[in-house]
């Protein structure tokens, strides 16, 4: 077995960095520091990544510009780009509730939504055996929350509703964007995701959270780190995305899959040392059959072989943004 050449480890590195990074940064924002403002938080977000977007691909080329083909395929994307809002401020607001640990067990069932959405949308049916995987995905999770010393209700809701509009953008991804002259790789949709987020985010952000802008302002001349941690977690935000495409290209789609599962398993660890949060037997013991689920569900695809040409690009599509819960927006 050739070594892993150490530009892969150091990309893998940066990769568990900046999805572990934006989540802990997040909660410490929306939770701790007691900003709770998760739309607004969402927005600088999509702001920092349109404009980190066009300096890498318009201005540093670090992958070739690809352009928006037709009327049709902007408003696809456009689309997608409310799928996605959707998703990111409902994780956010979940981190206002729920601590990171819970918040990755619940976004551990992504497989589930993507299998129940490709079914309700394509018709798109898997083998019983890859069904029945889905099972241990399901119950982990019911354990998981029976076990939360930290349960709440609200922030369960929106952690799931976050993590089933995530299943839903990399089907409806699949589906709207599956010519060849309209598939886009993961950083060029975010180049035009990014900016028409953000002109969505910003009238929610004055309506839900109407003098967020002014308070942010005044708090910044009490306490100018809060700048700073806006900064810091918009920044994240993209490289979560950045790396994810380095890893992507870099590695297999196994390794990529170990990789995806082990760094849930170390975001739970790293919070739950820095938070403190309380944590119980029958809640890790739900993680770790969720997990578990997801595991075997990757190894059932593979055997299986993934005949479906959609599928494939389900798969694909989903690891698109999976990490911001997150923002696993």
């Amino acid at each position: 077995m050739n070594p892993i050449p150490w530009s892969t480890f150091g990309v893998v590195i940066a990769w568990y960095s900046s999805n572990i990074g934006v989540l802990l940064s997040n909660k410490y924002l929306l939770s701790n520091y007691g900003f709770g403002y998760p739309v607004f938080l969402t927005m600088c977000h999509m702001m920092v990544c349109s404009m980190f977007s066009y300096i890498a691909i318009s201005l540093m080329d670090i992958v070739p510009l690809q352009s928006i083909q037709s009327k049709k395929q902007f408003a696809k994307i456009c689309g997608l780009s409310l799928v996605f809002c959707f998703s990111i401020v409902c994780g956010n607001m979940s981190l206002r509730y729920i601590p990171v640990s819970f918040n990755q067990a619940i976004g551990a069932t992504t497989p589930f939504f993507t299998a129940v959405f490709a079914y309700m949308i394509m018709r798109q049916r898997e083998a019983w055996d890859t069904y029945s995987t889905l099972v241990p995905v399901v119950a982990g999770v019911i354990i998981a929350s029976r076990g939360e010393p930290s349960f709440h209700l609200l922030g369960f809701l929106l952690c799931v509703s976050s993590t089933a509009a995530r299943a839903f953008k990399s089907v409806l991804q699949a589906i709207l964007l599956s010519s060849e002259e309209e598939k886009l790789n993961s950083m060029n949709l975010l180049l035009y995701l990014a900016p028409i987020a953000t002109l969505v985010l910003l009238p929610a952000t004055l309506l839900m959270e109407e003098k967020v802008i002014w308070i942010t302002l005044d708090l910044a001349k009490k306490d100018i780190r809060i700048i700073w941690y806006l900064l810091f977690s918009s920044s994240l935000a993209y490289f979560v995305n950045l790396t994810n495409f380095l890893v992507t290209n870099r590695t297999s789609a196994l390794t990529l899959q170990v990789l995806g599962n082990a760094k849930g398993a170390v975001a739970v660890v790293v919070s739950i040392l820095i938070f403190k949060n309380p944590i119980s037997i029958e809640g890790m013991l739900g993680y770790v059959l969720t997990v578990t689920g997801v595991i075997m569900y990757g190894e059932t695809k593979k055997k299986d072989g993934l005949n479906s040409s959609k599928m494939n690009m389900i798969s694909d599509q989903s690891k698109i943004y999976n990490s911001i819960h997150i923002c696993r927006v």
